[in-house]
Order: structure tokens, then sequence, then C-alpha cells
């Protein structure tokens, strides 16, 4: 399972990083929300965890290009925002799920746990591994699929210069 975490402050995504890998999972990073979006526009995961006030590109406008894409990707918002609007509006914008900061991580990793075995869970990686298929090659033996999915340049990604931001391994 593969997971995108959009949050500005570094000490908090770095222990989130930290935390997800120990529990198996694949986990790349993003400080911005223009970065978000370009990275779920050219990248599969299987979830993104999105914090709403990323500068750049506010969470929740990351979220409406999402959803206007018709991505079936799992949100889970994790914000410092924690009235009942903001909740409201969050999950009205297409969240499937929402945690305020600050959070117990035993909560945060449960959540991931239940959105990422929902119907899109595991969704990226059978894409990846679909595109992976094995072939016959030129000589009439196997040869691998080339997996393009890490190469390619999204066309609906919000300016050129977004993709030029590393993602954090």
């Amino acid at each position: 399972m593969r997971i995108l975490i959009a949050e500005d402050d570094p000490v908090l995504a770095e222990g989130l990083m930290v935390s997800l890998r120990e529990s198996g999972y694949s986990v790349d990073r993003v400080a911005t929300g223009a970065e978000a979006d370009c990275a779920i526009a050219s990248f599969e995961f299987d979830l993104l965890i999105l914090d709403l006030g990323l500068p750049k590109m506010s969470g929740l406008e990351v979220l409406k290009r999402l959803r206007g894409r018709s991505r079936e990707l799992p949100v889970l918002i994790l914000t410092a925002e924690d009235g009942v609007e903001a909740r409201v509006r969050g999950l009205d914008l297409g969240a499937d799920d929402y945690l305020a900061k600050p959070f117990a991580l035993e909560e945060l990793k449960a959540r991931v746990r239940a959105l990422t075995r929902r119907g899109s869970g595991g969704q990226a990686a059978a894409r990846r591994l679909r595109r992976s298929h094995v072939r016959p090659g030129r000589e009439g033996g196997p040869g691998p699929r080339r997996d393009r999915s890490t190469s390619r340049h999204a066309s609906s990604c919000c300016s050129s210069s977004c993709c030029s931001a590393p993602i954090a391994w």
C-alpha cells in the first residue's frame, strides 16, 4: 500500500512517515498543496493523508481538484481545523475521514487501516501490477513490460514547475 502525506510541518510529517513505514506502508511526502495536486495527478496512491492548511494551494482545493478528476482515492483529512463546520465542509467535498490535530497515533493508524481495506484500498497496487505484467519479448520469450507510472508527467498537473519538486521518499 502506497500512502501520500501532504503535510507542511516537517516534524509531524517525518513522525508519520516513520510510523507508517514501520507498519508496512510505502510512504511519500509533499509539503505544499501544489506538490500534492501534481503528485496525485502523476502517480498512483492507495491513500492520501491531507492537511488543509498547506501553502501554495489549500488542502480543500487539492481535494476539489482530485474529485474533479473523478479519482476515487481515499482521503483522510488531518488538520488543526476541528470545528464542526470545517469537518462537514471537508467531508462534503469528498474526504473519506477527518482527524483533528492533536491526535493519538494509534487512532490515525486504525483509520489508515480502515481506509486502505475499503473499496479503493489496494487498487493502486493492482493497477501497478497489471501494468507490469509479463508479455512476450522480441525473441519470443517472456519480457517485462516497463512500468511508466513514475516516469510520466500528468497533463492535468497544476503547472510544469510543481513536478520538479522532489517527493520525499
